[in-house]
């Protein structure tokens, strides 16, 4: 497939260079030109692009940036065919994000984010910690295979995006609709969790709406006590134990 990402942070960088090596034709884009990319995201045969060029002729475009950048890109899509494949990865996080006022009043995030960008999109790689993806991928069939959370409206969406979990080398388990993706936003018990399919099964279904926030800004709190330099990531090992225990 041909497929733009727009954004090179930990989950784009992964996706890039998990993708390239999949097979398919994939190029990169951030905010500052393509002369600014690291030639580490292209190690694996991606291609930095302008934002202009990773939206053109493409079949899916993935959007991984900060959750309150993406009306900065509604302009670069509006010219890109509705039967394209958009793909979000991104979280609201109030510390990061300022606040938004329609999410912080109930609206589903996934839903906030179709009303910026004036369509339709998936929702996937939102509920998996970077190194997480980076690292624990494995083969098709693996009893201990991590399964992602993934949510789409429109079957072709959900067809691509199931596929394109997989070749990042993990089981995509479908949630359902956008309107229900909340059951995937940070606070879940399916967020940053690590579980199989048959666990994200088990515990989907357990999610409570109005606890998602408390629960997402313990975990913030708790990561911001650990770590000596906030921009950066915990291990994955941390962050899985914590999601896991103040989440499930």
């Amino acid at each position: 497939m041909e497929i733009g990402i727009i954004g090179v942070g930990h989950i784009g960088k992964t996706l890039a260079l998990k993708l390239a090596a999949a097979g398919h034709n994939v190029v990169v884009a951030n905010s500052s030109g393509p002369e600014n990319i690291d030639a580490a995201v292209l190690e694996t045969g991606a291609k930095a692009v302008t934002a202009q060029d990773a939206v053109h002729n493409k079949d899916v475009i993935i959007l991984s940036v900060p959750l309150n950048r993406i009306p900065d890109i509604a302009p670069l899509l509006a010219s890109v065919p509705e039967e394209v494949t958009v793909i979000d990865t991104s979280n609201y996080y109030p510390a990061r994000d300022m606040i938004i006022d329609n999410i912080d009043k109930g609206s589903v995030e996934s839903v906030w984010v179709t009303e910026q960008l004036g369509r339709l999109i998936a929702k996937a790689w939102n509920a998996i910690g970077s190194q997480s993806l980076e690292k624990n991928g494995k083969l098709s069939g693996a009893s201990d295979r991590i399964a992602i959370p993934f949510a789409a409206d429109r079957d072709h969406d959900r067809d691509i995006t199931k596929k394109l979990i997989e070749d990042t080398g993990f089981d995509a388990y479908y949630t359902g609709s956008l309107a229900d993706s909340w059951r995937q936003q940070p606070g879940a018990p399916v967020y940053c969790t690590d579980l199989t399919a048959d666990e994200i099964q088990t515990f989907i279904d357990k999610a409570e709406r109005e606890r998602l926030p408390l629960r997402r800004d313990l975990a913030v709190a708790a990561i911001m006590e650990r770590m000596s330099d906030p921009r950066s990531n915990p291990d994955a090992d941390f962050g899985v134990r914590l999601s896991r225990a103040l989440y499930i």
